[in-house]
């Protein structure tokens, strides 16, 4: 039987039009994309672990100011940073998360130690920078995070009194064994109250994986995907209805949409090597690899998937 292995990531989404984008910093967000997706995708060539591809391209989206986690991450209305991230394992269907930490320079290392080396799935704040220091992991003083372009849109958003952004990165992987993994890692809203948390480290929120059914990644409105549970939901829509990747990326999408605003973005992959981009918003900053073949990478709506047509996007 031919071993499938795949990597699918997100780097957040936006509406945005192509006018709002010069072309060099477009060229400068795919190049970005390509960095994170190949990142994992080496590790799964070689026979690696899907948990270990997810880290490795969230890791790199961390290190990228472009990507909203990590360097360059929003900052909260008292202008320091805080991150979130979770991973988890669908073989053991183990995970890991941080939320609210300040310093670390690599969110989803600490998420995935969390997961490897504590008792707990969820740490929090000066507790998880405990941890992460007693686990050996780099951290960076608060200006390493910080960039001109996150300073400029906090005033901009606070001289408008409202919080902005729903970015977010994430990374769903299927391994030569037939694992499937999910991480997910954020700086969180523009704006946002200190101690804010969004979806990204609630598993079953934004981040989750199931060996039998899906691994899910979600981007956007922290609040709304909290409160409508979405990446389990795209879990329970195939589990207990019995509906595709595609179906139930659809329905997770619209399902209570009269009571929970909010846009709903996502990433899926299940256990055959299918792919669903499944976003409202005008763009996604989007890759995947499937095995050897060319990589997809593509960020406004209207891009076609014609030269890889298992790779679905949901509308």
């Amino acid at each position: 039987m031919e071993k499938k292995w795949v990597i699918a990531i997100h780097g957040g989404a936006e509406n945005q039009s192509r006018e709002d984008l010069s072309e060099s910093k477009q060229a400068a967000y795919e190049q970005g994309l390509e960095n994170a997706l190949m990142a994992g995708w080496h590790i799964l060539k070689e026979g690696g672990s899907a948990i270990d591809a997810v880290e490795a391209a969230v890791r790199s989206m961390e290190n990228n100011p472009l990507f909203n986690a990590g360097k360059g991450g929003s900052l909260s209305e008292d202008e320091s940073n805080e991150f979130d991230a979770a991973i988890m394992d669908g073989k053991t269907m183990q995970a890991g998360a941080v939320a609210g930490v300040k310093h670390v320079k690599h969110p989803i290392t600490l998420a995935k130690t969390i997961m490897q080396q504590s008792k707990h799935v969820l740490l929090c704040a000066t507790g998880a920078e405990e941890f992460a220091k007693s686990q050996g992991l780099e951290m960076k003083p608060d200006g390493y995070f910080k960039t001109e372009e996150k300073e400029k849109d906090l005033k901009e958003a606070q001289k408008e009194e409202e919080t902005k952004g729903n970015d977010t990165v994430g990374a769903v992987a299927l391994d030569m064994h037939g694992n499937l993994a999910a991480a997910t890692s954020t700086g969180g809203l523009v704006n946002q109250h200190p101690g804010r948390v969004g979806d990204t480290p609630i598993i079953g929120a934004g981040t989750y994986a199931n060996n039998e059914v899906c691994a899910v990644s979600c981007t956007g409105d922290g609040e709304g995907i909290l409160r409508a549970n979405v990446a389990h939901e795209v879990y329970a829509l195939m589990k207990y209805k019995g509906l595709s990747l595609k179906e139930a990326s659809s329905q997770a999408m619209s399902i209570y949409k009269d009571r929970i605003e909010g846009d709903r973005n996502f990433i899926a992959l299940d256990p055959e090597g299918n792919v669903e981009f499944s976003f409202e918003t005008s763009l996604m900053f989007r890759a995947c690899k499937r095995q050897d073949d060319p990589a997809y990478i593509a960020m406004w709506r209207e891009e076609s998937t014609i030269n890889d047509p298992e790779v679905q996007l949901s509308k």
